[in-house]
């Protein structure tokens, strides 16, 4: 058992944390009408009546909606962060005050600290998890085996997390099913490409107040979240440089026209670097020797790996604060080189970081609602392992987001439905 207290027991003004907190989430609820919508439903209906959700998410003003719709469709909801450094603690302390929600999450924590709110979380005895990462997939089955027989189900938010699930089931180790949201549609298409994008994109000119124009950008890997940061920057009039390690990938950039090149020769023209892999070690110390003086060093992968702060510090003469959220290493040859965010999430981590835009956090955390009450519903036709989310509930999610906005689109006849299921037309 943990003893780790919820967030109101952390704070000095309680209530003026929640006051604050309840004015930010009040702000995102106008602009998410997938889940205002969902929410009709689930206050109606009550598919997760009985349910014990537990949850690791970056606890911010968006996710707070999901969670208190979460909580409105009949569950019980315990949650904590999945990143020391993006807890916005008035947010906490505002869903905790909701009588079927007990948030342990706070900003700026240890790894200890870290850990004993998962397991917080944990002594709920969840029936479904939600996780960002699957630091709080992961402990179950590490720590807590025993509970994995009550467990229904569960959902998983973000590529690096899928990779770690999907990591887990080749092993015969992922002992519950979970579904991968990150890589259904509404989520992938939307949340990495232009959340990820936009949102590292302006945190990082707030947090420097520097202009994006004119300066060379490395985007370490190609994937979702590279192709939106590359695309927002091009759209600023950056010059961008692509590194990849996936040879298709490198071709898909190429052809898009940035420019392609390995890291060690892009470390000597980079102005900022943005990491987007989810790996380990993507900037090291042959590189930092080669940077210019001044460049910009962030992270947009889930974990703070990828850029190798060891190294860094070991080669560091001094190092100190240059503004809030950007820490200076300065080289004995008088290089400085400048680190935001402490290497984790510079959207969700750094001082002034507000995450994702709402819009797109309301499709994607609409698709976990609907994963969450699919598990409730039907979480005994799903056997241990990794899940795509069924196709009709992703559609589910973009009629909404389609309706809300005023937007109409086409239907297949009966004809052209029949033509598109059929094998056997030919010349």
């Amino acid at each position: 058992m943990s003893d780790y207290q919820p967030i109101s027991e952390h704070l000095d003004d309680v209530e003026g944390a929640r006051e604050d907190g309840h004015r930010k989430m009040d702000w995102a609820r106008q602009h998410m009408p997938i889940l205002n919508a969902l929410r009709d439903d689930f206050v109606a209906d009550q598919p997760l009546e009985g349910q014990r959700i537990g949850m690791a998410m970056h606890v911010e003003a968006k996710t707070a909606c999901l969670v208190e719709l979460l909580a409105e469709g009949g569950a019980d909801v315990a949650i904590t962060g999945c990143n020391p450094l993006s807890t916005h603690d008035d947010v906490s302390a505002a869903l905790d005050e909701h009588d079927h929600i007990s948030s342990y999450a706070k900003r700026g924590v240890d790894d200890e600290e870290y850990y004993a709110a998962i397991d917080a979380v944990i002594d709920h005895e969840p029936t479904i998890t939600v996780d960002d990462g699957a630091d709080l997939i992961f402990r179950i089955h590490e720590e807590y085996p025993e509970l994995i027989d009550s467990i229904v189900g569960g959902c998983e938010e973000t590529t690096t997390g899928v990779h770690r699930l999907r990591a887990m089931d080749e092993d015969d180790a992922l002992d519950y099913p979970v579904f991968a949201v990150n890589d259904t549609p509404m989520k992938r298409l939307f949340d990495n490409v232009h959340g990820t994008g936009e949102s590292s994109l302006a945190n990082i000119a707030m947090t420097t107040n520097l202009s994006w124009a004119g300066k060379t950008l490395v985007v370490a890997g190609y994937g979702d979240c590279g192709r939106g940061v590359a695309k927002k920057a091009s759209g600023q009039n950056a010059d961008v440089i692509v590194t990849e390690v996936e040879p298709r990938r490198a071709l898909e950039a190429h052809m898009e026209g940035y420019e392609v090149k390995p890291m060690a020769e892009a470390a000597k023209e980079g102005d900022v670097f943005i990491t987007t892999t989810g790996n380990r070690d993507v900037i090291t110390d042959e590189h930092f020797e080669a940077m210019q003086d001044g460049v910009l060093l962030a992270n947009a992968g889930h974990f703070d790996v990828e850029v190798n702060l060891d190294q860094l510090s070991d080669l560091a003469v001094d190092t100190y604060e240059a503004r809030d959220g950007v820490q200076t290493y300065e080289l004995d040859d008088g290089r400085r080189l400048n680190v935001l965010a402490e290497g984790r999430l510079v959207n969700l981590a750094s001082p002034i970081a507000l995450g994702h835009p709402v819009e797109v956090m309301d499709q994607s955390f609409g698709i976990q609602a609907v994963a969450a009450r699919e598990i409730a519903q039907n979480g005994d036709e799903y056997a241990a392992g990794a899940h795509d989310v069924p196709d009709d509930l992703d559609r589910e999610i973009a009629e909404i987001k389609l309706h809300a906005e005023g937007v109409e689109f086409d239907s297949l006849s009966d004809e052209q439905a029949e033509y598109m299921s059929s094998w056997d037309h030919g010349t």
